[in-house]
Protein backbone atom coordinates (compact mmCIF):
# COMPACT_ATOMS: atom_id res chain seq x y z
CA UNK A 1 0.00 0.00 0.00
CA UNK A 2 1.23 3.43 -0.68
CA UNK A 3 2.19 5.82 1.60
CA UNK A 4 -0.22 8.34 0.15
CA UNK A 5 0.53 11.26 3.00
CA UNK A 6 4.19 11.54 1.49
CA UNK A 7 2.75 10.89 -2.51
CA UNK A 8 0.80 13.84 -1.93
CA UNK A 9 3.30 16.03 -0.78
CA UNK A 10 6.18 14.47 -2.86
CA UNK A 11 3.68 13.68 -6.27
CA UNK A 12 4.52 14.80 -9.73
CA UNK A 13 4.96 18.34 -10.41
CA UNK A 14 5.02 19.14 -13.96
CA UNK A 15 8.31 21.27 -15.38
CA UNK A 16 7.73 23.86 -17.71
CA UNK A 17 10.19 23.85 -20.77
CA UNK A 18 10.58 26.32 -23.44
CA UNK A 19 8.91 25.86 -26.71
CA UNK A 20 5.44 24.56 -24.93
CA UNK A 21 7.07 20.97 -23.69
CA UNK A 22 6.03 19.76 -20.38
CA UNK A 23 7.47 16.96 -18.52
CA UNK A 24 6.44 15.27 -15.02
CA UNK A 25 9.56 15.39 -12.64
CA UNK A 26 9.36 11.60 -12.28
CA UNK A 27 9.84 11.16 -15.85
CA UNK A 28 13.22 13.50 -15.34
CA UNK A 29 14.35 12.31 -12.39
CA UNK A 30 13.70 8.57 -14.03
CA UNK A 31 15.83 10.00 -17.14
CA UNK A 32 18.16 11.20 -15.23
CA UNK A 33 18.79 7.83 -13.48
CA UNK A 34 19.00 5.96 -16.44
CA UNK A 35 21.88 8.19 -17.86
CA UNK A 36 23.41 8.19 -14.47
CA UNK A 37 23.25 4.70 -14.63
CA UNK A 38 24.95 4.46 -18.25
CA UNK A 39 27.62 6.82 -17.33
CA UNK A 40 28.83 5.24 -14.19
CA UNK A 41 28.47 1.66 -15.47
CA UNK A 42 29.91 2.34 -19.19
CA UNK A 43 32.89 4.32 -17.57
CA UNK A 44 35.58 2.97 -19.46
CA UNK A 45 33.28 1.22 -22.93
CA UNK A 46 35.72 1.05 -25.66
CA UNK A 47 39.15 0.34 -23.51
CA UNK A 48 38.16 -2.85 -22.07
CA UNK A 49 38.84 -6.16 -23.54
CA UNK A 50 37.76 -9.68 -23.07
CA UNK A 51 40.12 -10.25 -20.26
CA UNK A 52 38.78 -13.62 -18.81
CA UNK A 53 37.07 -16.85 -20.24
CA UNK A 54 33.82 -16.35 -20.47
CA UNK A 55 34.36 -13.22 -22.12
CA UNK A 56 36.22 -14.36 -24.62
CA UNK A 57 34.07 -17.41 -25.39
CA UNK A 58 31.10 -15.33 -25.56
CA UNK A 59 32.99 -13.06 -27.59
CA UNK A 60 34.14 -16.11 -29.77
CA UNK A 61 30.91 -17.94 -30.31
CA UNK A 62 29.01 -14.73 -31.24
CA UNK A 63 31.89 -14.04 -33.55
CA UNK A 64 32.06 -17.80 -34.78
CA UNK A 65 27.63 -17.54 -35.35
CA UNK A 66 28.23 -14.42 -37.55
CA UNK A 67 31.03 -16.00 -40.05
CA UNK A 68 29.53 -19.81 -39.95
CA UNK A 69 26.02 -18.98 -39.57
CA UNK A 70 25.73 -21.17 -36.96
CA UNK A 71 22.69 -19.77 -34.77
CA UNK A 72 20.59 -22.42 -33.44
CA UNK A 73 23.49 -24.55 -31.91
CA UNK A 74 26.64 -22.66 -31.06
CA UNK A 75 30.26 -23.42 -31.74
CA UNK A 76 33.54 -22.94 -30.28
CA UNK A 77 36.65 -23.73 -32.43
CA UNK A 78 34.15 -25.36 -35.05
CA UNK A 79 33.16 -27.55 -31.90
CA UNK A 80 29.58 -27.50 -30.61
CA UNK A 81 29.64 -25.25 -27.76
CA UNK A 82 27.03 -26.92 -25.10
CA UNK A 83 27.04 -24.86 -22.10
CA UNK A 84 24.36 -22.57 -22.73
CA UNK A 85 21.50 -21.40 -24.55
CA UNK A 86 22.44 -18.97 -27.50
CA UNK A 87 20.41 -15.64 -26.58
CA UNK A 88 23.29 -13.80 -25.04
CA UNK A 89 25.35 -14.56 -27.99
CA UNK A 90 22.60 -13.47 -30.64
CA UNK A 91 22.54 -10.21 -29.03
CA UNK A 92 26.42 -9.62 -28.72
CA UNK A 93 26.30 -10.77 -32.72
CA UNK A 94 23.68 -8.03 -33.48
CA UNK A 95 25.55 -5.30 -31.73
CA UNK A 96 29.21 -6.02 -33.73
CA UNK A 97 26.84 -5.69 -36.61
CA UNK A 98 25.44 -2.08 -35.19
CA UNK A 99 28.48 -1.11 -34.05
CA UNK A 100 31.90 -2.57 -36.07
CA UNK A 101 33.20 -3.38 -32.87
CA UNK A 102 33.00 -6.61 -30.90
CA UNK A 103 35.13 -5.26 -27.95
CA UNK A 104 32.07 -2.50 -27.44
CA UNK A 105 29.35 -4.67 -28.77
CA UNK A 106 30.36 -7.56 -26.19
CA UNK A 107 29.29 -5.24 -22.78
CA UNK A 108 26.61 -2.96 -24.56
CA UNK A 109 23.90 -5.96 -22.91
CA UNK A 110 24.76 -5.57 -19.90
CA UNK A 111 25.01 -1.57 -19.85
CA UNK A 112 21.57 -1.70 -21.16
CA UNK A 113 20.53 -4.09 -18.49
CA UNK A 114 21.99 -1.55 -15.80
CA UNK A 115 20.38 1.44 -16.93
CA UNK A 116 16.82 -0.25 -17.21
CA UNK A 117 17.26 -2.19 -13.83
CA UNK A 118 17.92 1.35 -12.10
CA UNK A 119 14.31 2.98 -13.86
CA UNK A 120 12.95 -0.40 -13.02
CA UNK A 121 13.50 0.00 -9.31
CA UNK A 122 13.26 3.91 -9.21
CA UNK A 123 10.04 3.53 -10.24
CA UNK A 124 8.81 0.68 -8.22
CA UNK A 125 10.21 3.09 -5.24
CA UNK A 126 8.34 5.55 -6.42
CA UNK A 127 4.76 3.89 -6.84
CA UNK A 128 4.86 1.09 -3.50
CA UNK A 129 6.04 4.62 -1.36
CA UNK A 130 7.07 7.59 -3.15
CA UNK A 131 9.52 9.42 -5.25
CA UNK A 132 11.82 10.30 -2.81
CA UNK A 133 11.78 6.11 -2.50
CA UNK A 134 12.21 5.41 -5.81
CA UNK A 135 15.53 7.82 -6.36
CA UNK A 136 17.20 6.21 -3.30
CA UNK A 137 16.44 2.86 -4.11
CA UNK A 138 18.35 3.35 -7.76
CA UNK A 139 21.54 5.36 -6.03
CA UNK A 140 21.46 2.36 -3.73
CA UNK A 141 21.57 -0.09 -6.60
CA UNK A 142 24.39 2.02 -8.43
CA UNK A 143 26.53 2.21 -5.06
CA UNK A 144 26.81 -1.78 -4.88
CA UNK A 145 30.20 -3.19 -5.52
CA UNK A 146 28.15 -6.17 -7.39
CA UNK A 147 26.38 -4.05 -9.85
CA UNK A 148 29.69 -3.05 -11.21
CA UNK A 149 31.37 -6.62 -10.65
CA UNK A 150 28.60 -7.86 -12.75
CA UNK A 151 27.27 -5.20 -15.04
CA UNK A 152 31.06 -3.98 -16.21
CA UNK A 153 31.61 -7.78 -17.12
CA UNK A 154 30.70 -9.07 -20.73
CA UNK A 155 29.08 -12.19 -19.05
CA UNK A 156 25.55 -13.27 -19.98
CA UNK A 157 24.40 -12.03 -16.62
CA UNK A 158 24.15 -9.34 -17.76
CA UNK A 159 21.92 -9.71 -20.30
CA UNK A 160 20.14 -12.39 -17.22
CA UNK A 161 19.46 -9.17 -15.76
CA UNK A 162 17.77 -7.20 -17.77
CA UNK A 163 14.81 -10.09 -17.82
CA UNK A 164 15.17 -11.04 -14.27
CA UNK A 165 14.66 -7.12 -13.72
CA UNK A 166 11.57 -6.83 -16.37
CA UNK A 167 10.09 -9.56 -14.82
CA UNK A 168 10.77 -8.74 -11.33
CA UNK A 169 8.58 -5.02 -12.45
CA UNK A 170 6.11 -6.57 -13.96
CA UNK A 171 4.86 -8.95 -11.35
CA UNK A 172 4.91 -6.23 -8.72
CA UNK A 173 3.14 -4.00 -11.29
CA UNK A 174 0.65 -6.82 -11.12
CA UNK A 175 0.62 -7.98 -8.02
CA UNK A 176 1.37 -4.82 -5.57
CA UNK A 177 0.19 -2.09 -7.95
CA UNK A 178 -1.98 -3.78 -10.08
CA UNK A 179 -4.02 -5.68 -11.14
CA UNK A 180 -1.50 -5.06 -14.61
CA UNK A 181 -2.29 -7.60 -16.74
CA UNK A 182 -0.22 -6.23 -19.75
CA UNK A 183 2.96 -5.72 -17.56
CA UNK A 184 2.44 -9.35 -16.07
CA UNK A 185 3.00 -10.57 -19.63
CA UNK A 186 5.73 -8.58 -19.93
CA UNK A 187 7.01 -10.14 -16.96
CA UNK A 188 5.96 -13.44 -18.26
CA UNK A 189 8.09 -12.88 -21.78
CA UNK A 190 10.96 -11.15 -20.38
CA UNK A 191 11.20 -14.73 -17.92
CA UNK A 192 10.78 -17.05 -21.09
CA UNK A 193 14.01 -14.96 -22.45
CA UNK A 194 15.70 -14.71 -19.50
CA UNK A 195 15.10 -18.88 -19.76
CA UNK A 196 16.91 -19.06 -23.14
CA UNK A 197 20.06 -17.01 -21.98
CA UNK A 198 20.16 -18.73 -18.68
CA UNK A 199 18.33 -21.15 -17.46
CA UNK A 200 17.67 -19.47 -14.00
CA UNK A 201 15.82 -16.51 -15.68
CA UNK A 202 12.57 -17.73 -14.05
CA UNK A 203 13.68 -16.76 -10.91
CA UNK A 204 10.71 -13.51 -10.72
CA UNK A 205 8.27 -16.54 -10.14
CA UNK A 206 9.80 -17.29 -6.09
CA UNK A 207 7.90 -14.05 -5.28
CA UNK A 208 4.56 -15.66 -5.58
CA UNK A 209 5.43 -17.22 -2.57
CA UNK A 210 5.03 -14.40 0.06
CA UNK A 211 2.52 -13.02 -2.09
CA UNK A 212 0.68 -16.26 -1.80
CA UNK A 213 0.91 -15.77 1.71
CA UNK A 214 0.59 -11.97 2.38
CA UNK A 215 -2.83 -12.44 0.55
CA UNK A 216 -4.02 -15.48 2.55
CA UNK A 217 -2.93 -13.51 5.69
CA UNK A 218 -4.41 -10.28 4.47
CA UNK A 219 -1.40 -8.25 4.70
CA UNK A 220 -1.87 -4.55 3.30
CA UNK A 221 0.25 -3.18 0.11
CA UNK A 222 -0.63 -6.18 -2.07
CA UNK A 223 -3.24 -6.69 -4.18
CA UNK A 224 -5.43 -9.30 -4.09
CA UNK A 225 -5.12 -12.40 -6.66
CA UNK A 226 -7.49 -11.70 -9.85
CA UNK A 227 -9.63 -14.24 -10.33
CA UNK A 228 -9.35 -14.82 -14.02
CA UNK A 229 -7.86 -18.09 -14.89
CA UNK A 230 -7.27 -17.88 -18.38
CA UNK A 231 -5.55 -14.80 -18.41
CA UNK A 232 -2.91 -16.37 -16.01
CA UNK A 233 -2.72 -18.85 -18.68
CA UNK A 234 -1.79 -16.39 -21.41
CA UNK A 235 1.19 -15.13 -19.14
CA UNK A 236 1.93 -18.72 -19.34
CA UNK A 237 1.84 -18.69 -22.59
CA UNK A 238 3.71 -15.58 -23.22
CA UNK A 239 6.60 -17.27 -21.30
CA UNK A 240 6.42 -20.35 -23.59
CA UNK A 241 6.64 -18.66 -26.35
CA UNK A 242 9.87 -16.72 -25.87
CA UNK A 243 11.37 -19.80 -24.92
CA UNK A 244 10.01 -21.32 -28.49
CA UNK A 245 12.30 -18.40 -30.10
CA UNK A 246 14.63 -21.10 -29.65
CA UNK A 247 13.69 -24.21 -28.52
CA UNK A 248 11.24 -24.53 -31.85
CA UNK A 249 14.23 -23.88 -34.32
CA UNK A 250 16.39 -26.51 -31.95
CA UNK A 251 13.57 -28.78 -32.27
CA UNK A 252 13.63 -28.67 -35.99
CA UNK A 253 17.67 -28.61 -36.12
CA UNK A 254 18.11 -31.88 -34.51
CA UNK A 255 14.77 -34.39 -35.68
CA UNK A 256 15.91 -32.87 -39.40
CA UNK A 257 19.81 -34.01 -38.39
CA UNK A 258 19.46 -36.32 -36.09
CA UNK A 259 23.44 -36.75 -35.75
CA UNK A 260 24.81 -37.89 -32.19
CA UNK A 261 26.42 -34.57 -31.43
CA UNK A 262 23.01 -32.25 -32.05
CA UNK A 263 21.55 -35.03 -29.42
CA UNK A 264 24.27 -34.90 -27.15
CA UNK A 265 24.46 -30.92 -27.26
CA UNK A 266 20.51 -30.86 -26.33
CA UNK A 267 21.04 -32.88 -23.18
CA UNK A 268 23.54 -31.51 -22.40
CA UNK A 269 22.46 -27.97 -21.76
CA UNK A 270 18.87 -28.81 -20.85
CA UNK A 271 20.21 -31.38 -18.26
CA UNK A 272 23.47 -31.52 -17.37
CA UNK A 273 24.07 -27.56 -17.56
CA UNK A 274 21.07 -27.11 -15.33
CA UNK A 275 19.80 -30.44 -12.79
CA UNK A 276 22.97 -32.06 -12.82
CA UNK A 277 24.60 -28.11 -12.18
CA UNK A 278 22.35 -27.77 -9.70
CA UNK A 279 22.79 -30.99 -7.82
CA UNK A 280 25.87 -32.12 -8.40
CA UNK A 281 28.16 -29.44 -9.78
CA UNK A 282 31.32 -30.25 -10.99
CA UNK A 283 33.15 -27.06 -10.33
CA UNK A 284 33.14 -23.42 -7.86
CA UNK A 285 31.66 -26.21 -5.06
CA UNK A 286 31.67 -24.36 -1.86
CA UNK A 287 29.69 -24.61 1.71
CA UNK A 288 26.11 -23.57 2.37
CA UNK A 289 26.66 -20.69 4.48
CA UNK A 290 29.07 -19.44 1.46
CA UNK A 291 26.57 -16.34 0.01
CA UNK A 292 25.12 -15.21 3.47
CA UNK A 293 28.92 -15.38 5.24
CA UNK A 294 32.29 -14.84 2.37
CA UNK A 295 29.34 -13.18 -0.35
CA UNK A 296 27.23 -10.41 0.86
CA UNK A 297 29.21 -8.82 2.86
CA UNK A 298 31.74 -8.31 0.36
CA UNK A 299 29.72 -7.89 -2.73
CA UNK A 300 26.87 -5.81 -1.13
CA UNK A 301 28.72 -2.96 0.20
CA UNK A 302 27.85 -0.43 1.30
CA UNK A 303 24.37 -1.39 1.76
CA UNK A 304 25.33 -4.36 4.70
CA UNK A 305 26.89 -1.36 6.84
CA UNK A 306 23.19 -0.78 7.49
CA UNK A 307 22.33 -4.30 9.05
CA UNK A 308 22.16 -3.99 12.36
CA UNK A 309 19.44 -1.01 11.87
CA UNK A 310 17.89 -2.71 8.94
CA UNK A 311 16.96 -6.02 10.46
CA UNK A 312 15.05 -4.26 13.69
CA UNK A 313 13.16 -2.44 10.95
CA UNK A 314 12.40 -5.10 9.34
CA UNK A 315 11.14 -6.65 11.66
CA UNK A 316 8.92 -3.85 12.75
CA UNK A 317 7.72 -3.45 9.36
CA UNK A 318 6.56 -7.33 9.42
CA UNK A 319 5.02 -6.99 12.75
CA UNK A 320 2.71 -4.30 11.53
CA UNK A 321 1.89 -7.05 8.23
CA UNK A 322 3.66 -4.60 5.74
CA UNK A 323 3.51 -6.82 2.13
CA UNK A 324 5.67 -4.77 0.63
CA UNK A 325 8.44 -5.45 2.45
CA UNK A 326 7.05 -9.44 3.34
CA UNK A 327 7.09 -9.92 -0.89
CA UNK A 328 9.88 -8.21 -2.18
CA UNK A 329 12.27 -9.31 0.67
CA UNK A 330 10.96 -12.71 1.20
CA UNK A 331 11.80 -12.84 -2.64
CA UNK A 332 15.46 -11.71 -2.20
CA UNK A 333 15.67 -14.62 0.91
CA UNK A 334 14.15 -17.36 -1.82
CA UNK A 335 16.76 -16.17 -4.06
CA UNK A 336 19.69 -16.94 -1.68
CA UNK A 337 18.64 -19.94 0.05
CA UNK A 338 17.77 -21.45 -3.70
CA UNK A 339 21.29 -20.86 -4.36
CA UNK A 340 22.82 -21.75 -1.42
CA UNK A 341 21.53 -25.36 -1.57
CA UNK A 342 23.05 -25.61 -4.80
CA UNK A 343 26.48 -27.94 -4.41
CA UNK A 344 28.03 -25.58 -6.78
CA UNK A 345 28.50 -21.54 -6.32
CA UNK A 346 29.61 -18.43 -7.90
CA UNK A 347 29.43 -14.73 -6.21
CA UNK A 348 27.25 -13.18 -9.20
CA UNK A 349 24.25 -15.96 -8.79
CA UNK A 350 22.80 -13.92 -6.01
CA UNK A 351 22.39 -10.61 -8.06
CA UNK A 352 19.28 -10.51 -8.65
CA UNK A 353 18.12 -10.49 -4.63
CA UNK A 354 19.61 -7.11 -5.16
CA UNK A 355 16.98 -5.67 -6.83
CA UNK A 356 14.28 -6.79 -3.84
CA UNK A 357 16.92 -5.59 -0.79
CA UNK A 358 17.38 -2.25 -1.91
CA UNK A 359 13.48 -1.85 -2.72
CA UNK A 360 13.00 -2.44 1.09
CA UNK A 361 16.22 -0.48 2.06
CA UNK A 362 15.18 2.43 0.48
CA UNK A 363 12.32 3.82 2.62
CA UNK A 364 14.03 3.40 5.52
CA UNK A 365 17.23 5.46 4.70
CA UNK A 366 15.70 8.67 5.67
CA UNK A 367 14.90 6.84 8.83
CA UNK A 368 18.49 5.63 9.08
CA UNK A 369 20.29 9.11 8.64
CA UNK A 370 18.19 11.01 11.40
CA UNK A 371 19.16 8.02 13.33
CA UNK A 372 22.70 8.31 12.42
CA UNK A 373 23.05 12.12 12.15
CA UNK A 374 20.40 13.90 13.73
CA UNK A 375 21.31 17.24 14.84
CA UNK A 376 24.75 16.95 13.19
CA UNK A 377 24.36 18.73 10.43
CA UNK A 378 28.41 18.66 9.89
CA UNK A 379 28.51 14.85 9.58
CA UNK A 380 25.76 14.53 7.41
CA UNK A 381 27.24 16.92 4.95
CA UNK A 382 30.22 14.57 5.57
CA UNK A 383 28.18 12.02 4.69
CA UNK A 384 27.09 13.00 1.89
CA UNK A 385 30.43 14.18 0.52
CA UNK A 386 31.60 10.56 1.21
CA UNK A 387 28.66 9.21 -1.01
CA UNK A 388 29.24 11.80 -3.75
CA UNK A 389 32.98 10.22 -3.71
CA UNK A 390 31.79 7.01 -3.82
CA UNK A 391 30.17 7.05 -7.02
CA UNK A 392 33.12 9.23 -8.53
CA UNK A 393 35.61 6.17 -7.34
CA UNK A 394 33.32 3.79 -9.33
CA UNK A 395 33.35 6.05 -12.64
CA UNK A 396 37.23 6.97 -12.67
CA UNK A 397 37.50 3.06 -11.74
CA UNK A 398 35.51 2.36 -15.13
CA UNK A 399 38.97 4.02 -16.71
CA UNK A 400 41.59 2.75 -14.15
CA UNK A 401 40.51 -0.95 -13.99
CA UNK A 402 41.31 -1.75 -18.07
CA UNK A 403 44.49 0.08 -18.06
CA UNK A 404 45.36 -1.46 -15.32
CA UNK A 405 44.90 -4.69 -17.22
CA UNK A 406 46.64 -4.21 -20.34
CA UNK A 407 45.93 -5.73 -23.12
CA UNK A 408 45.00 -9.53 -23.05
CA UNK A 409 48.25 -11.99 -23.62
CA UNK A 410 46.55 -14.49 -25.31
CA UNK A 411 46.77 -11.73 -28.37
CA UNK A 412 49.97 -11.09 -28.04
CA UNK A 413 50.44 -15.29 -27.84
CA UNK A 414 48.61 -15.76 -30.90
CA UNK A 415 50.12 -12.77 -32.84
CA UNK A 416 53.68 -13.84 -32.29
CA UNK A 417 52.75 -17.84 -33.03
CA UNK A 418 51.32 -16.48 -36.40
CA UNK A 419 55.03 -14.64 -37.01
CA UNK A 420 56.81 -17.48 -36.17
CA UNK A 421 55.32 -20.32 -38.36
CA UNK A 422 54.11 -17.87 -41.55
CA UNK A 423 50.71 -18.30 -40.82
CA UNK A 424 50.61 -21.99 -40.89
CA UNK A 425 48.39 -24.56 -39.39
CA UNK A 426 48.65 -24.24 -35.54
CA UNK A 427 48.14 -27.13 -33.24
CA UNK A 428 46.61 -25.92 -29.79
CA UNK A 429 46.87 -28.48 -26.70
CA UNK A 430 45.51 -27.30 -23.32
CA UNK A 431 44.12 -24.91 -24.87
CA UNK A 432 41.51 -22.30 -23.46
CA UNK A 433 38.92 -19.98 -25.34
CA UNK A 434 41.63 -16.52 -25.46
CA UNK A 435 44.27 -18.76 -28.12
CA UNK A 436 41.03 -19.65 -30.04
CA UNK A 437 39.70 -16.06 -30.05
CA UNK A 438 42.82 -14.27 -31.00
CA UNK A 439 44.51 -17.13 -33.65
CA UNK A 440 45.27 -15.18 -36.94
CA UNK A 441 46.19 -18.40 -38.40
CA UNK A 442 44.38 -22.13 -39.04
CA UNK A 443 43.79 -23.35 -35.85
CA UNK A 444 43.46 -27.48 -34.95
CA UNK A 445 42.35 -28.95 -32.10
CA UNK A 446 40.56 -32.26 -30.42
CA UNK A 447 38.09 -30.78 -28.85
CA UNK A 448 38.17 -28.31 -25.70
CA UNK A 449 39.53 -30.10 -22.47
CA UNK A 450 40.06 -33.05 -24.48
CA UNK A 451 42.33 -35.76 -22.78
CA UNK A 452 44.98 -35.32 -26.33
CA UNK A 453 47.72 -33.98 -25.02
CA UNK A 454 51.83 -33.79 -26.16
CA UNK A 455 52.00 -37.09 -27.12
CA UNK A 456 49.10 -36.63 -29.30
CA UNK A 457 50.80 -33.41 -30.55
CA UNK A 458 54.06 -35.05 -31.49
CA UNK A 459 52.68 -37.68 -33.42
CA UNK A 460 50.00 -34.81 -35.33
CA UNK A 461 53.22 -33.33 -36.28
CA UNK A 462 54.58 -36.68 -37.70
CA UNK A 463 52.14 -36.39 -40.22
CA UNK A 464 51.60 -32.99 -40.90
CA UNK A 465 55.70 -31.88 -41.19
CA UNK A 466 54.55 -28.09 -42.45
CA UNK A 467 52.45 -27.50 -39.46
CA UNK A 468 53.61 -26.58 -35.81
CA UNK A 469 51.65 -27.06 -32.08
CA UNK A 470 51.19 -24.63 -29.62
CA UNK A 471 52.83 -26.21 -26.41
CA UNK A 472 52.44 -25.46 -22.79
CA UNK A 473 56.31 -25.16 -21.29
CA UNK A 474 55.11 -27.86 -18.83
CA UNK A 475 54.63 -30.15 -21.06
CA UNK A 476 57.45 -29.31 -23.50
CA UNK A 477 60.82 -31.37 -22.47
CA UNK A 478 58.35 -34.70 -22.41
CA UNK A 479 58.05 -34.84 -26.54
CA UNK A 480 60.30 -32.20 -28.37
CA UNK A 481 63.86 -30.92 -27.93
CA UNK A 482 63.74 -27.51 -25.87
CA UNK A 483 66.41 -25.99 -27.76
CA UNK A 484 64.53 -26.30 -30.61
CA UNK A 485 61.16 -24.56 -29.07
CA UNK A 486 60.44 -20.75 -29.99
CA UNK A 487 58.75 -18.92 -27.09
CA UNK A 488 55.59 -17.33 -27.97
CA UNK A 489 54.66 -15.75 -24.71
CA UNK A 490 53.03 -16.19 -21.17
CA UNK A 491 49.54 -16.02 -19.87
CA UNK A 492 48.23 -16.59 -16.57
CA UNK A 493 48.49 -20.02 -16.64
CA UNK A 494 51.56 -20.84 -18.28
CA UNK A 495 54.39 -20.31 -20.94
CA UNK A 496 53.78 -21.39 -24.37
CA UNK A 497 56.30 -22.26 -27.32
CA UNK A 498 55.60 -23.35 -30.89
CA UNK A 499 57.20 -26.48 -32.05
CA UNK A 500 57.44 -28.28 -35.59
CA UNK A 501 58.11 -31.82 -36.58
CA UNK A 502 61.92 -31.06 -36.55
CA UNK A 503 61.82 -30.37 -32.59
CA UNK A 504 60.30 -34.03 -31.87
CA UNK A 505 62.76 -35.88 -29.57
CA UNK A 506 61.14 -39.55 -30.48
CA UNK A 507 59.82 -40.37 -27.10
CA UNK A 508 56.56 -39.83 -27.37
CA UNK A 509 54.29 -42.32 -29.07
CA UNK A 510 50.36 -42.08 -28.88
CA UNK A 511 47.55 -45.04 -29.52
CA UNK A 512 44.78 -41.60 -29.36
CA UNK A 513 43.02 -41.20 -32.92
CA UNK A 514 40.84 -37.94 -31.79
CA UNK A 515 38.81 -36.18 -34.09
CA UNK A 516 40.12 -33.54 -35.24
CA UNK A 517 38.33 -29.67 -35.33
CA UNK A 518 39.85 -27.53 -38.10
CA UNK A 519 38.93 -23.45 -38.03
CA UNK A 520 40.41 -20.24 -39.13
CA UNK A 521 38.58 -16.37 -38.69
CA UNK A 522 38.14 -14.59 -41.92
CA UNK A 523 38.80 -11.89 -40.34
CA UNK A 524 41.01 -12.04 -36.78
CA UNK A 525 40.24 -10.12 -33.84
Amino acid sequence: MRDDTQVSVLGPVPLRRPLGLTLDRPLVELIALMLLALLLIGAGLGLREPSNVDEERFLGVALEMLQNGSWIIPHRAGQIYPDKPPLFMWVVAFFIRVTGSPRVALFLPALIAGAVTTGCLYDLGRRLWNRRTGVIAALLFLACFQTYNVLRAGQLDGLLCLWIALGMYGLVRHLMAGPAWGWFYVACAAMGFGVITKVIGFLPLFMLLPYAWAVRKDWHGVGPVPREPWRWALGLAAMLAAVAVWAVPLAATVLLQGDAESLAYVRDVTLRQTAERYTNAWMHREPAWYFVANVIPEVWLPLVLGLPWLVPAWRRQLARRDGRVLVLLGWAVLIVLFFSLSTGKRKLYIFPALFGTVLTVAPLVPWLLRRWFGGRPRALRIFRWVAASWFVAWFVAGFVEPLKEGPNPHQAVMRAAAELTGGADLLLIDWREGHWLFARQPIVHFGFQSRAGVDEAARWLRSHPGAYALVPARELASCFVPDKARRVGGTSRDEWYVVGADADNGQCRSDLKPREFRFAWQSPL
